[in-house]
């Protein structure tokens, strides 16, 4: 792919994306039919991190950072970076310094696939970072690669202006031309799970909430006494 910094990115209705970061990772994954997670190697780098925002893409050389200060020239607030790289690497690729950029420019978070260094000052700055590794590892600015290109970042496919959510249970894309049915289905799932929550309270189990009951015993599972299960 000849290196490219694509302008000018289409991006969903902002009201609609702050819908969207308003659900959590969970339970977008599951109103997506159980799609867009990223792969669970990618963590938080402080327990409470939460982001949400419209994707502008990275595609990097392991161990180059050039192109993440490039994204930050077609950023906008309420972008949320998303790196990754043309081939695996661990080395810290961000730092605080390039997070007071990006804070500064509005940014709402970094998802990398790659490494970060300066965890310490990250977490302090409360600036959100998803990553694949911690390593104090330098990393230089000499090769060239893309931004806002569709890239694979742990396992899913990111286009520039899809909607990212990120939370302690990991990273979910949301597809920006997805977005209005994924907020309704979520909803939906919220709704659906308040109801469930409620008869759990009360005492109801699971098994007869579910059905789970009588699926276990088209399985052939039984019920018996220790008595007889002994015998």
């Amino acid at each position: 792919m000849k290196p490219v910094i694509v302008t000018n990115v289409r991006r969903p209705d902002r009201d609609l994306v702050a819908r969207i970061g308003s659900y959590s990772v969970a339970t977008l994954h599951e109103a997506m039919g159980r799609s867009g997670l990223m792969l669970p190697y990618m963590r938080p780098i402080y327990p409470d991190a939460k982001a949400f925002g419209t994707a502008v893409t990275v595609l990097s050389h392991p161990g180059d950072n050039v192109m993440i200060h490039a994204s930050l020239d077609v950023s906008e607030p309420g972008d949320l970076v998303v790196v990754t790289t043309t081939s695996p690497s661990t080395d810290g690729m961000f730092g605080e310094l390039l997070a007071t950029s990006m804070q500064a420019h509005g940014v709402t978070g970094l998802i990398i696939e790659a490494g970060v260094r300066d965890v310490a000052d990250l977490t302090a700055l409360h600036f959100p970072v998803w990553s694949r590794a911690v390593s104090a590892q330098g990393t230089v600015k000499a090769t060239p690669g893309s931004v806002n290109v569709p890239v694979v970042c742990a396992g899913v496919m990111v286009r520039p202006g899809d909607i990212i959510v990120a939370d302690a249970d990991g990273v979910v894309c949301v597809p920006q031309e997805r977005a209005a049915e994924i907020a309704r289905l979520a909803q939906q799932r919220i709704e659906k799970e308040e109801k469930t929550r409620a008869r759990l309270q009360s005492g109801e189990l699971g098994l007869e909430i579910y059905g789970l009951r009588d699926k276990l015993k088209a399985m052939g599972v039984t019920w018996v006494s220790q008595s007889e299960w002994e015998g």
